[in-house]
């Protein structure tokens, strides 16, 4: 049922009789477009339980396995970011893809100009990016070269182990005689989310935006 200032419209324009002149019917136009909505107690109800709904949404966006399992992680390898750094000219590039779900890791990787041919890679991890740490995935058949790429699907990854990479405690250290240690390192930092990951999130937000638009609205017990 629509209301205007407490009296139901068709109440109001019956009252005016013959009388609803051009200034009349303005105001009535006016009142329509600022009218409130009256609605039962169980529409009300439903109302508020909609609302309820949206944090559960958003936290199962952001934290159910099933729906955040895909991040991806990309870098630069370079000799300032070895621990200790050097002076290396030589350069490289890496995308890593870590599904949580299935404990597995994609890894992709560019490299040139190293001083001497790698004689191994290997992801280490569970340390930060000022220290270094045990190796857990070798990069086996990575190239002897100064110069190539390389890329592998790594299965089989401990929970331990995934809980470090996802908590940027992880990197990728190419090694050869010059710098045994590692020539050049790249920390896996900032994940970005799978597109899939994404939606959720912006569906989560944007049923939050709608719910909150929904709360400005005057809401009456018929």
């Amino acid at each position: 049922m629509l209301r205007f200032d407490g009296q139901r419209i068709s109440d109001r324009i019956a009252a005016s009789g013959r009388q609803a002149n051009y200034f009349y019917c303005q105001g009535v136009f006016r009142g329509i477009m600022n009218m409130k909505l009256i609605l039962t107690k169980e529409d009300a109800m439903r109302f508020w339980k909609s609302i309820s709904i949206v944090p559960a949404v958003l936290f199962a966006a952001m934290s159910n396995p099933a729906t955040a399992a895909i991040f991806v992680y990309s870098g630069a390898l370079s000799g300032a970011n070895s621990v200790p750094l050097n002076a290396s000219l030589a350069t490289g590039t890496f995308t890593a893809t870590l599904d949580d779900v299935a404990n597995s890791l994609a890894v992709s990787l560019t490299f040139s100009g190293l001083s001497a041919t790698a004689s191994a890679a290997h992801i280490h991890c569970c340390v930060a990016s000022n220290a270094n740490g045990p190796v857990i995935i070798p990069f086996i058949g990575f190239p002897t070269a100064t110069s190539g790429s390389y890329s592998n699907i790594f299965t089989g990854i401990s929970s331990s182990n995934i809980a470090g990479i996802e908590a940027g405690l992880a990197y990728i250290n190419i090694h050869d005689a010059t710098f045994p240690g590692g020539e050049i390192r790249g920390q896996l930092l900032a994940p970005v989310p799978e597109p899939a990951t994404w939606i959720m999130l912006i569906g989560g937000f944007a049923l939050v935006g709608s719910a909150l638009r929904r709360r400005k609205m005057v809401v009456s017990f018929a």
